[in-house]
C-alpha cells in the first residue's frame, strides 16, 4: 500500500491493536476477552464478558477495502494485477478493523467513564439475547424498528 488519506492505511499490527483492546477491557473490568478471525468473510469477531454480559462484535474488512478502492480504483499504473490490488486492500482492511476497534473501545469505555454514556446505552446492541445473538440482530428480525426514510 502506499501514502494514503484512507483512515488506517498505515496501520501494521493487529496485534498490537488487539493487545490494546485487551488491556483496556481487562482495566474496564471484564472477565475474558477473545478475537477470532474469519477469513472467509473477512471479519474479526470481537466477544467479551462484562459482569456477566456477554457481548460480540464484528468488524468487516470488506467495508474498510470498499473505501480504499473507492480512493484509489485500479489503473493501468498500478504495477499489479487488479486482483491483486483488491487482495491487498482487502488484507490491509484486516489489519485496519482491530486498529478501528481499538479506538472505538477506547472511545466507548472513556464515554462511559465519564458519564456521558452508561454501559447499556454504548453496547446494549452487542449484547447477546438468550438465543446466542447479537441484540441488533434480533431487534431486526423482530421488525421493531421504524424502516428508514427513503
Amino acid at each position: 500500500m502506499s501514502r494514503s488519506n484512507t483512515p488506517y492505511a498505515e496501520a501494521t499490527s493487529g496485534v498490537a491493536a488487539r493487545d490494546e483492546i485487551t488491556r483496556l477491557l481487562r482495566r474496564f473490568g471484564c472477565e475474558s476477552i477473545g478475537f477470532m478471525d474469519d477469513f472467509e468473510k473477512h471479519e474479526v469477531l470481537l466477544a467479551f464478558r462484562h459482569r456477566g454480559r456477554h457481548m460480540q462484535l464484528r468488524a468487516s474488512a470488506k467495508g474498510w477495502a470498499a473505501l480504499y478502492l473507492r480512493e484509489h480504483p485500479y489503473s493501468y499504473r498500478i504495477k499489479r494485477t487488479q486482483r491483486e490490488h483488491e487482495a491487498n486492500a482487502l488484507a490491509q482492511g484486516q489489519v485496519a478493523v482491530n486498529s478501528i476497534l481499538r479506538d472505538w473501545i477506547k472511545g466507548q469505555i472513556m464515554a462511559i467513564e465519564t458519564g456521558i454514556l452508561s454501559f447499556e446505552a454504548v453496547f446494549m446492541p452487542y449484547m447477546l439475547t438468550n438465543d446466542g445473538k447479537p441484540m441488533y440482530e434480533r431487534v431486526a428480525q423482530l421488525g421493531l424498528l421504524e424502516a428508514p426514510a427513503p
